[in-house]
């Protein structure tokens, strides 16, 4: 009881942290976004779910000098003669692009509900409904599978919604406001792109109902955060309310399509239950090896144990168990020997450097997981490139899908094998991190890393050899925590390599390169 508690006070810490960072602490020195290309064909690239682009119809805006379109000007003229600091802020705050502002407000959400349930006063644990959302433990828990889960959902339908938005630009060719009335001004960089229908009212629609089915507790806060990034291309300028209602309606309607397939895509069973948890464990010991068991006290059931069987955006069943790595070495051999002292031997040999690396990869409770971390990296790296909306939802989406595949096959492989911890074979080794509570092999931040590296060297080779540095050492903090050993972050880290070649694949096909 004594251990369980004492996580649980670090947890509740480390959540009232994350509940007070919002995105605007974190990354106010972002530029206004001004695209270097405005991918004026986006419109043609292919989508994820969407058949093709105009699968979901818009209808043509209204004309430039009717009565309606005019008294819309006046509105902006209106809200501009007396802007307050606080819009003045929230216009510089969206500018900076509304892929990357949602990104960050993704992140900040993983991490205020990446918080495992407390134990019941019997020592059972109970568990999040999705149904009563709101009953303790508040749904969701924000585990690394639901947050990659949760990420590639979300950047998927802002890049289909945006390849639809884009479609609907060339083919309505919307001249911008300031262009109708030269009394608007524009107080963001402006681009020969047609603002109808509105491309930030898009994202924000179509996130905004993608975060409502992820984070149901969290329908107010989202939606007032849609309602500001809506205001804030009309306090600048950029867009009118039409084309802002338009856009809005666009992205619902596509992200219903996304909420679909979610509520289909075989993850909310992924908890199993105890017949079929105890089953892996006997497998386990019919193989002749050491069955996992939790470390907590008590006993916690293990995390997301079918998540493996997740419909995937990327890959089929027979892919992922195709792709599934062979066996870790025996329990029993000589190999796993070495290797279990190779783990204690960095425990108990710890240099300052090698905690560094261990605090920095932690990503444990309270922060938004290895996947977020990752986008956190691609975030930073995106904003140098100066891409388009749709370049960046794009690019995200295939990161993201490779993130939530790397989940897929490493729970695969984790609830296969049902390989022990370190610190479960030889409790004398004392890691240096939180033990997850899951099978050992293999590695999961090895996998994510392993798939966001590639992806990410694909889509910036100049920057390869740094993020292939990253990714190893995400791997290898893992070890040198003393919760993994040598052979889950090896492979771990080539599987991730397999997986992020398979995003690239797709990319090679979709008509943006």
């Amino acid at each position: 009881m004594k251990h369980s508690l004492s996580f649980f006070i670090g947890a509740c810490a480390l959540l009232f942290v994350a509940c007070n960072k919002t995105p605007e602490d974190r990354s106010e020195s972002f530029p206004a976004l001004a695209p270097a290309n405005i991918d004026i064909q986006a419109g043609t690239w292919k989508p994820l779910l969407l058949t093709k682009a105009d699968e979901v119809s818009l209808p043509a805006p209204q004309a430039a000098n009717s009565p309606g379109y005019i008294a819309e000007l006046n509105e902006i003229k209106s809200w501009q003669q007396k802007l307050t600091g606080e819009q003045k802020a929230s216009i510089r705050y969206w500018g900076a692009g509304g892929v990357l502002r949602w990104n960050e407000i993704m992140r900040t959400l993983v991490a205020k509900y990446n918080l495992p349930p407390y134990q019941n006063a019997d020592g059972t644990y109970p568990v999040p409904n999705a149904a009563n959302p709101f009953a303790y433990p508040i749904f969701p828990f924000a585990s690394p599978p639901y947050a990659a889960r949760a990420y590639a959902y979300v950047s998927a339908a802002q890049y289909d919604a945006l390849v639809a938005a884009w479609h609907y630009k060339n083919l309505y060719k919307q001249a911008a406001p300031h262009k109708a009335d030269a009394g608007i001004k524009t107080l963001l960089p402006v681009s020969e792109l047609s603002t109808y229908p509105s491309e930030d009212a898009v994202i924000a629609g179509v996130s905004a109902e993608l975060l409502k089915l992820l984070f149901p507790t969290e329908q107010a806060y989202v939606q007032q955060m849609a309602t500001e990034h809506k205001l804030s291309r009309i306090l600048a300028g950029m867009n009118t309310r039409s084309e802002l209602e338009a856009g809005e309606a666009l992205g619902k309607m596509i992200a219903q399509k996304f909420v679909a397939r979610a509520r289909t895509d075989r993850a909310g069973t992924a908890g199993g239950n105890q017949a079929q948890w105890d089953q892996m464990a006997a497998d386990a010991v019919a193989k002749g090896e050491t069955p996992w068991i939790s470390i907590d006290a008590p006993k916690r059931p293990p995390m997301l144990p079918l998540f493996g069987k997740t419909k995937s955006f990327l890959m089929d069943s027979m892919m992922v168990i195709n792709g599934r790595p062979a066996a870790p070495p025996s329990v029993h051999s000589a190999q796993f020997k070495k290797e279990l002292e190779e783990v204690k031997y960095y425990t108990e040999n710890a240099t300052p450097e090698r905690i560094r690396i261990v605090q920095f990869w932690a990503d444990g409770v309270g922060t938004y997981t290895p996947p977020g971390h990752w986008n956190a990296i691609a975030a930073e790296a995106f904003v140098k490139e100066r891409y388009s909306e749709v370049r960046w939802a794009r690019n995200l989406a295939l990161l993201n899908l490779a993130m939530m595949d790397a989940a897929i096959c490493c729970w695969d492989a984790k609830f296969t094998y049902f390989n022990p911890r370190p610190s479960q074979v030889d409790p004398s080794i004392k890691t240096l991190t939180g033990v997850p509570n899951f099978p050992s092999f293999t590695s999961g931040h090895s996998t994510f890393s392993g798939a966001a590296s590639t992806f990410l060297s694909y889509l910036l080779p100049g920057q390869a050899a740094g993020f292939k540095s990253m990714a190893d050492e995400a791997s290898m903090s893992r070890l040198y925590g003393g919760i993994h050993y040598r052979s889950d972050c090896e492979v771990g880290l080539e599987m991730g390599n397999t997986i992020g070649k398979i995003a690239i694949s797709r990319a090679r096909t979709d008509g943006a390169d």
